[in-house]
């Protein structure tokens, strides 16, 4: 019966390790190196889903595949806000800089945060 109990919790201890790492431009966020990146929020035609653009200084053609943070799957990451995107790259060792808006028309704003490397 221990022996049951014990495999169970080394089962159960091997599930949670596989857990998802997430990416930007096919680099683990717990690889980046860069002191400061740039975060900006993007939501897709006619849904309330929010994606983030995180840039590091990778080399841009294309910010649908080059900056958008991705899961292992490949899938883009929703996040709830731009702050729980800041809220996460805490635990990878940034904290937030700078915050500002750039006003594109009347009825489009984005927002942008400057993280640093702590």
């Amino acid at each position: 019966m221990k022996k049951l109990i014990v495999f169970s919790a080394i089962a159960v201890c091997l599930a949670f390790a596989q857990a998802k790492a997430q990416t930007v431009n096919g680099v683990r966020l717990s690889e980046l190196r860069s002191t400061y990146i740039e975060i900006s929020e993007f939501k897709r035609y006619l849904s309330d889903k929010i994606f983030i653009h995180l840039e590091y200084g990778q080399k841009i053609e294309d910010a649908r595949t080059n900056a958008v943070i991705k899961d292992d799957d490949g899938k883009d990451l929703e996040f709830n806000s731009l702050i729980d995107c800041v809220n996460k790259l805490k635990n990878y060792g940034y904290e937030l800089f700078e915050a500002y808006t750039l006003k594109y028309d009347e009825r489009n704003a984005v927002k942008y945060y400057i993280l640093k490397r702590k």
